[in-house]
């Protein structure tokens, strides 16, 4: 692997890959296995030496102000993004945004990205549950997009990303507790990571015990059940018919004593590089595959016949000048860029499901269906939080290490959205911010705390907090949009993203199915409830229904900007990710997902990739296929 080298001219390749987040470096991975040559194209920066830029996260991260998944990198200009600290609610209701994205809609949508080399796959949950079977036929329970493939066609590439990623789990409690088909000698790269205390507090309450369903009525049966995780553990040596798994730590290298410690500043770094990254599969990369970063790719190039033949890029370097906003309300800086053309027989599209809508509209392209940008979608998480009787030791371990499967599935998801539940390890961190705050509220309301009962009432406080997470799925609705606006452009004059975004009735009725599912766990863990959620600035996701207030966060899944159809006229790409309208173009990535059902999407879009990947190996042999001339025909 190499990195920018600064020079205008360019060798040809074979395919040029916009982004080097997870998607796209597993495809440049698969890609140059095959000796193909790759160049990818990456519009935030990468560390020179990748040791050294995550000490300088790590210290970055720990001086930032607010703790937010962006935190631990310093936004250029260039390559902005939206962080949710652009979301401020308002004592009256509603909310406001600034930033990168431009938000018109009657609620936000509440997700922010990264762009820096790596992408959002630095600074992820690490949790890789597989989609269900069912959720792949959305439409068949009366709302959404059902998807042109099934559970079957993906499964073998699911098992792909899984050794990619270096996924631990349980596969008789996937198989037996979540539904899932496996083949029935397959193991897991890694164990399960272990439970944690919370988890197995909750196990002994609430195991076996069962619920109504809110909106039908049905028994769902409680269950703690351990989460797939992106971060090693013990390898399995069941794995690859007892061949085993090693482990790979920073960067690439094997390590088997590579485990996560529990450092639990997983989102938004590991600092023991247990979690997977997308650095760990560019160490992998083949002589082949070429990364230059800080180039921004503002247009998509094709020829006469509509096939793709490469891009245009606008190349930034670092400088004096950290940029200034204009009246107009676009960013100025003043580091030099340079304007370059690169072309390739194939181009892939890997930027996030919003620039790589962005990226398409700029370009005018693949829009016959007019779905490029449409059916955003996103993970609208309901928060509750509470304190148990007794400590249950959290900011321990990964922010999630288990949850509960029974709501994801079955008739009641005609009614009301699905929704999984994790449990939160990290007591009340993402719904009320970060211990100080209780610090603050014990002063505030224990006259005469100070010393050694301070610190006592602190730690009983903090030590028994919990917080349940419902992770809602939202369906692929065409006005929740990504569109431009092209009056207010970036420091480098280009039109900046608009989001138009709401929740449907569906999903309303799931928070609120959720929220009667929560009180109703709350009583069997005897525990006191203290979630609230006031107008102000904490809660830009605030809304009411049927008379009772809700609020939600985004879970940072983007996905359904050019959705994946069985027909150019009603989807943007086909099953292999391939833009229907311009051969030679691909879009991968969450934006291809129909649906993005209730488990975190991160090992779907990998399996995704690696499927496309396969989809070009075979175009480019194709290509190079010598020609079969007849005797006696035209040469």
């Amino acid at each position: 692997m190499s990195t920018r080298d600064g020079s205008a001219a360019h060798p040809p390749y074979d395919v040029i890959v916009v982004g080097a987040g997870i998607a796209g470096s597993l495809v440049a991975r698969r890609l140059g296995e095959q000796g193909r040559r790759v160049l990818v194209l990456e519009a935030g920066p990468a560390a020179t030496d990748p040791e050294a830029g995550h000490r300088e996260a790590l210290d970055t991260y720990l001086t930032a102000g607010a703790k937010v998944p962006g935190s631990p990198y310093v936004p250029s200009p260039e390559a902005a993004w939206p962080e949710v600290t652009d979301l401020t609610g308002l004592s009256s209701g509603g909310f406001a945004a600034e930033g990168h994205l431009i938000q018109r809609g009657p609620l936000p949508y509440a997700s922010g990205y990264v762009r820096v080399n790596g992408g959002t796959g630095n600074v992820w949950t690490g949790l890789t549950p597989r989609m269900h079977p069912e959720d792949f036929r959305s439409a068949e329970f009366g709302y959404g997009r059902s998807w042109p493939i099934g559970y079957e066609e993906l499964e073998p590439h699911y098992r792909a990303a899984e050794y990619e990623i270096g996924v631990a789990a349980d596969v008789d409690e996937q198989r037996e507790h979540v539904g899932l088909p496996f083949p029935e000698e397959y193991a897991f790269p890694m164990r399960a990571l272990p439970a944690s205390h919370l988890d197995r507090v909750l196990a002994a309450r609430l195991d076996g015990r069962r619920l109504s369903d809110p909106v039908t009525g049905d028994p769902v049966v409680l269950r703690v059940t351990g989460t797939p995780h992106g971060r090693n553990s013990a390898p399995d040596p069941r794995y690859d018919g007892g061949a085993g798994f090693v482990p790979v730590g920073a960067y690439g290298r094997p390590d088997p004593d590579s485990r996560c410690r529990g450092s639990a500043s997983c989102i938004p770094l590991c600092p023991s590089h247990a979690k997977y990254t997308p650095l760990k599969t560019q160490a992998r990369w083949s002589d082949t595959v070429t990364l230059v970063d800080r180039a921004v790719v503002h247009r998509v190039l094709v020829d006469g016949n509509g096939r793709a033949t490469g891009v245009e890029y606008l190349a930034w370097s670092t400088g004096s000048g950290h940029g200034s906003r204009s009246a107009s309300g676009s960013e100025s800086g003043s580091r030099p860029v340079t304007r370059h053309t690169v072309s390739a027989d194939v181009v892939v599209l890997a930027a996030h499901a919003v620039e790589n809508a962005r990226l398409l509209l700029m370009s005018g392209l693949a829009n016959r269906s007019d779905q490029v940008g449409r059916n955003l979608m996103d993970h609208p998480v309901l928060l509750t939080w509470g304190l148990l009787p007794e400590p249950v030791g959290p900011y321990r371990g990964p922010g999630s290490t288990s949850g509960l499967e029974g709501f994801r599935f079955g008739p009641a998801r005609r009614a009301r959205a699905p929704f999984r539940v994790e449990i939160g390890n990290w007591g009340w961190v993402w719904a009320t911010g970060p211990v100080d705050g209780d610090v603050a509220e014990l002063l505030r309301t224990g006259r005469g705390l100070f010393g050694t009962a301070l610190r006592t009432a602190v730690r009983d406080r903090v030590g028994r907090q919990f917080t349940l997470q419902f992770e809602m799925e939202q369906e692929a609705d065409p006005s929740n949009r990504v569109t431009l606006d092209p009056h207010r452009r970036d420091a480098l004059g280009l039109p900046r993203p608009v989001v138009s975004y709401d929740l449907s009735t569906h999903v309303k009725e799931g928070m609120a199915a959720a929220r009667q599912v929560s009180e109703r766990i709350f009583a069997l863990l005897g525990a006191e409830d203290h979630t609230d959620h006031p107008a102000g600035p904490a809660w830009p996701g605030r809304f009411e229904h049927r008379g009772t207030t809700y609020a939600y966060r985004g879970a940072g899944h983007g996905a359904g900007t050019h959705i994946m159809g069985d027909s150019p006229a009603t989807s943007v790409v086909d099953s292999d990710q391939r833009c229907w309208d311009h051969p030679g173009l691909y879009a991968v990535g969450c934006g291809s997902m129909p649906s993005v059902a209730t488990s975190n999407p991160t090992l779907t879009m990998a399996a995704l990739a690696l499927r496309s990947a396969g989809a070009i190996v075979r175009e480019l042999t194709a290509r190079d296929r010598p020609a079969v001339i007849t005797p006696g025909a035209a040469p």
